[in-house]
């Protein structure tokens, strides 16, 4: 009984490893057409896939300037960022990652929202596959389409056109920043008429990404 659990346990696990790279390779030139965030999402869905030729440099300069400083850097996983994430943790209040947009993406990508150690074990495999088989400017690409910007509002195109009425082609880098700014708690953070932390926030955002254009998004323009 015990080696024939063992040989089906072996046999899943096979299976498992041998479809999440299919899947993920599928996903290298493919669109994402839905994901499991979306399906459980009791709201009205907008979405709107859109080549990264279609959406302006400002955004994946304020994406990388709000979500993950050191995008073209890491390998999927940002070692200070977790660490100093644990140390304001163990500070109490609210719980704070230390997730880089790789990590973000194939969590959004593949798996559902919420904790626990099995979720996020399966997070950093497909952080690893991507991460080896996209690289990181298709990882930019789908992040900027799948992630919510807003209640039932999915990708930046999405966004732009739900706050500012305009192509993401289009979005100067203040309007940039305030999507990049909402991305953390896209639905009670407000990107139009916004005011308090998150205007200051989107703010900051806003003159960081003129520092990251040339340095720090390198890997996308490549």
């Amino acid at each position: 009984m015990a080696w024939r659990l063992g040989w089906w346990l072996g046999r899943a696990i096979v299976v498992f490893l041998v479809g999440s790279v299919l899947w993920v390779l599928i996903y290298k030139w493919v669109p994402v057409p839905i994901t499991a965030t979306m399906l459980m999402d009791g709201n009205s869905i907008s979405k709107d896939w859109t080549p990264l030729t279609r959406i302006d440099r400002t955004m994946v300069d304020a994406a990388i300037a709000g979500e993950d400083s050191r995008f073209c850097t890491h390998h999927g996983f940002d070692q200070a960022a977790m660490l100093q994430a644990f140390e304001r943790n163990q500070q109490g209040g609210r719980i704070r990652g230390g997730s880089t947009i790789s990590q973000q993406t194939a969590k959004n990508v593949f798996l559902w929202q919420g904790g626990g150690y099995f979720r996020k074990g399966l997070e950093a495999w497909f952080t690893v596959l991507i991460e080896q088989i996209w690289g990181k400017r298709r990882i930019m690409e789908v992040y900027l389409n799948v992630a919510e910007t807003g209640i039932g509002t999915y990708g930046v195109e999405a966004g732009a056109q739900r706050y500012y009425n305009k192509s993401a082609l289009h979005l100067s880098r203040i309007e940039a920043a305030r999507i990049a700014a909402a991305f953390p708690q896209p639905k009670v953070r407000e990107v139009t008429g916004a005011s308090g932390f998150v205007r200051r926030h989107g703010n900051a955002i806003a003159a960081r990404s003129s520092v990251v254009r040339g340095q720090y998004d390198t890997c996308v323009y490549q």
